[in-house]
């Protein structure tokens, strides 16, 4: 292989465009060399229409960074594997949780990294709340993460699909957070979800869950909010309340500001895909998946008014 990780991404849809194209270029020892969507045609690459296209005529790739919607990335992932090429994976990993144990076998098998990747863990105050968090007490956690899918995931369909995690899509976010910056593990307790009479995932979910020792936890994911969205977890401890906003870029000591940063997610995603691939390691956790598939299971399904976009 070449020194510099070549990067082909499959699924060039806005999530691509918008954060996978710009991190790869800031990632050193990184290049984007080839795109595959059914679609989409993306300007100065070359391009194919699936996978196997790429495989078979396209220019020599090390990886491949799958941003399709995740009904799809169990199939693709397997044949990137089979071919010899590292596999990022956009969150969510995947539809199911079973459908990741062939593939971190396949990764092995192959010598290849899988990374599962949980792009708000790498917001710029997450680790800082970690280590903040580590010398207090927690006694409660409230989560707010709230937007408006008409903004944020305009024409995407396949959220409201079975598979496409509805409400959970960015509610995962807030999931890969909680399980960062608590020392314990954490356990669905009951949730209540929100689906419209016409759609096939939630719109919204209210979600009770604890650890070990009974600590409350409340998520509250909406769909339907207007306005600016809300990103945020609030962990009231016994000197006063730490708080992340922004979706894990601001975070507050009671009234002081601790960390306000701008979003370097996804180039800290590309820098951590680079480390792996030359340090021949995976990184494959699948605790905020679990979380969901446990609210699916344990949650009550209540039927709210159609949703149209």
């Amino acid at each position: 292989m070449s020194d510099l990780l070549r990067i082909a991404i499959v699924g060039f849809g806005e999530i691509a465009c918008r954060q996978h194209v710009p991190a790869i270029a800031k990632t050193s020892g990184a290049a984007l060399v080839a795109v595959v969507d059914p679609v989409k045609t993306p300007p100065g690459l070359p391009y194919f229409r699936d996978l196997q296209e790429l495989l078979r005529d396209g220019p020599e790739i090390d990886a491949i960074a799958l941003c399709t919607p995740p009904q799809l990335r169990q199939a693709l992932a397997a044949a990137a594997l089979a071919a010899g090429k590292h596999v990022l994976l956009e969150k969510p990993p995947g539809s199911t949780l079973s459908e990741l144990a062939p593939l971190i076998a396949a990764a092995h098998e192959a010598n290849r990294t899988l990374f599962a990747t949980w792009h708000s863990r790498y917001a710029p105050a997450i680790g800082p709340a970690r280590k903040l968090l580590a010398s207090r007490t927690i006694k409660k956690v409230t989560i707010i993460w709230k937007e408006d899918v008409r903004v944020w995931h305009p024409g995407q369909t396949w959220i409201f699909e079975a598979g496409g995690f509805g409400v959970f899509d960015p509610g995962i976010n807030a999931l890969s957070i909680l399980t960062e910056i608590l020392p314990q593990q954490v356990f669905v307790r009951s949730a209540v979800l929100d689906f419209p009479a016409n759609r096939e995932g939630p719109i919204a979910a209210d979600i009770e869950l604890s650890d070990e020792d009974g600590l409350p936890i409340r998520a509250e994911f909406d769909f339907r909010q207007t306005g600016p969205p809300s990103w945020d977890v609030v962990c009231e401890t016994e000197a006063g309340p730490v708080t992340l906003s922004k979706g894990g870029r601001q975070l507050r000591d009671g009234n002081r500001l601790v960390v306000d940063a701008t979003d370097d997610e996804y180039p800290a995603l590309y820098r951590r895909f680079v480390a792996l691939t030359s340090e021949g390691k995976s990184d494959v956790d699948l605790a905020p998946l679990r979380l969901v598939a446990d609210s699916f299971m344990l949650g009550r399904r209540r039927l709210v008014e159609a949703f149209e976009d």
